[in-house]
């Protein structure tokens, strides 16, 4: 019998481990143990993701402390899971800019369910990373960036054959996240394509009186591929 897509990314989520050690004071955002997690990501996977459809896919740069790290679900922080997707959940209530600008975006497309029927969302590496107390991206820190490659190749090969397009990939990021990504992609031949998108948390912390302007930039870019 088929999988269905959400069997996939919830069997991919509850597997996810690191096959190396951290070093340099660098922790790892994995949630995906906890039980409360677990049923947010079965919940939010069986409701948007119970299907066999094919989807594009968006790449972030790895989960923050506040969004994917809390809920497991990526750029979905556990505001956004409740009020936007509609599930109901005792997480900590605590904004994610990223996820702000995430889900006005899918409400501006139309809303979570019209948008994750086409696109799935996850991260270059699919778990975070904490160094001091803040979000650490893969790319800032030389050693993990090296570390980390076969892990995000493992994980991409995986991702692909749920079910996912190969004509495009969106990258979620149009700094060093684009390089590594489109670097790989031009080594594995994972996409034809790998396009670009500003950066949620660049728009709003330095760009938000244009946040609609982004939103659209988006919107005009992923319904470029919308069936």
């Amino acid at each position: 019998m088929t999988m269905l897509f959400s069997e996939k990314i919830l069997r991919f989520l509850f597997q996810l481990k690191l096959p190396f050690k951290l070093n340099n004071g660098v922790e790892v955002l994995d949630v995906h143990g906890s039980t409360e997690v677990k049923k947010a990501c079965t919940d939010f996977c069986n409701k948007f993701y119970g299907d066999n459809n094919q989807r594009h896919l968006l790449l972030g740069i790895n989960p923050g402390r506040y969004g994917g790290g809390i809920t497991g679900i990526p750029f979905t922080d556990s505001i956004r899971l409740q009020n936007d997707c509609g599930i109901v959940n005792g997480f900590v209530k605590k904004q994610e800019l990223s996820s702000v600008f995430i889900y006005d975006m899918i409400n501006a497309f139309g809303g979570a369910e019209n948008f994750y029927k086409q696109f799935y969302i996850s991260a270059v590496s699919p778990l975070g990373f904490v160094k001091d107390g803040k979000n650490l991206n893969y790319y800032d820190d030389k050693l993990l960036l090296k570390t980390i490659e076969p892990f995000v190749i493992d994980c991409m090969e995986k991702q692909v054959a749920f079910g996912i397009h190969r004509d495009v990939c969106f990258c979620i990021g149009e700094g060093e996240n684009f390089k590594c990504l489109n670097r790989l992609n031009e080594k594995y031949k994972w996409f034809n394509e790998v396009k670009a998108v500003p950066h949620p948390r660049f728009v709003m912390q330095y760009r938000l009186k244009r946040k609609e302007e982004y939103i659209q930039q988006y919107i005009e870019v992923l319904r470029q591929t919308a069936y």
